[in-house]
């Protein structure tokens, strides 16, 4: 009985030193290991992280939406531009209209020569030999002469009306430009005006006359090599002169020597010299301008369907 006491105080004294040791060796584990989620925690979490997605894609869709209908330049800087391209387009008329005049008098000029070089002409197709030395494009082709000198002047007169009609265009798209006053504030009317007239009429009467200008130095230029081809012919035969007496008065035949072929030849040289000249800077003013009246055409349309959205908007506002 004794031994039994004994014993039991022994498991007694021994047990509160224990305890704790198996309790942390029970805790420990436990505490390390973290629980899974249920599968609704996960559905959730997911859809709220697409929610998320989906807030931030309307925003950025809004924010682009703004920037399609908030333009990076404004009607007026594009008008702006307009009146600067305008201003440019019509500094080069200015400088196209001065030599107007000069290319009127050398058509004039080369119209009444023409007519008077017509009957020599004539007379020319009747020699056989003078019709074989004939310049390009009338060699072989000495009966085509008879027609060369009045098409030639029905051409130099068509030279004439247009340009009588360019200058008429040209000084309506200079009043056009020159009521515009950036200082009352660009006026849309007025720009559109002005950019659609350049762009229809102003471009139209300009390669018209600048092609019928390059038809007169091509009448020139023939007649030049027909002349000087006469020249060179004369000097080597007297077919010319004896077989065109039915043609030629006698006081004709005695100005149209070598001195008079040689004199009519240098002159007429001169002459186009010049008006090719000339012409050769009329052709590069047109084109420089003929990317200023696409660019102001272009800038026109840009304004106009800014303030067609512009107009859209307000409407949508109210």
């Amino acid at each position: 009985m004794k031994k039994t006491l004994l014993c039991l105080a022994g498991v007694a004294v021994m047990l509160p030193a224990s305890v704790p040791a198996v309790a942390a060796d029970a805790v420990a584990p436990s505490a390390a290991v973290v629980p899974a989620l249920s599968c609704e925690d996960a559905m959730k979490r997911q859809e709220e992280a697409l929610d998320a997605l989906r807030r931030e894609k309307a925003l950025l869709e809004e924010k682009l939406k703004a920037l399609e209908c908030t333009p990076t330049v404004s009607g007026d800087e594009l008008m702006q531009k307009n009146i600067r391209q305008l201003r440019e387009l019509a500094q080069n008329t200015r400088a196209q209209r001065q030599s107007m005049a000069d290319f009127e008098g050398f058509v004039r000029w080369m119209s009444g020569s023409l007519a008077g070089y017509e009957k020599y002409i004539q007379a020319g197709t009747v020699v056989a030999g003078f019709a074989r030395v004939l310049p390009i494009p009338y060699a072989g082709q000495a009966s085509l002469l008879t027609k060369f000198a009045s098409q030639g002047i029905l051409s130099l007169n068509a030279t004439s009306a247009s340009i009588t009609k360019y200058l008429e265009t040209s000084q309506k798209f200079l009043a056009r430009v020159d009521a515009i006053d950036p200082a009352k504030g660009p006026a849309a009317a007025q720009l559109s005006d002005a950019a659609r007239f350049a762009d229809g009429e102003l471009l139209r009467d300009m390669s018209d006359v600048q092609t019928k200008l390059r038809s007169a130095a091509d009448i020139s230029s023939s007649t030049l090599s027909f002349l000087e081809s006469v020249n060179h012919y004369v000097g080597s035969t007297d077919e010319y002169w004896s077989k065109t007496k039915a043609f030629l008065a006698r006081k004709d035949a005695d100005k149209n020597d070598k001195s008079f072929l040689a004199s009519s030849i240098e002159g007429l040289r001169n002459r186009a010299g010049g008006f090719n000249g000339k012409l050769k800077l009329f052709e590069e003013t047109a084109q420089k301008d003929l990317p200023l009246i696409k660019n102001v055409a272009v800038y026109d349309g840009l304004v106009r369907e800014l303030a067609g959205k512009g107009s859209r908007v307000s409407q949508a506002a109210r």
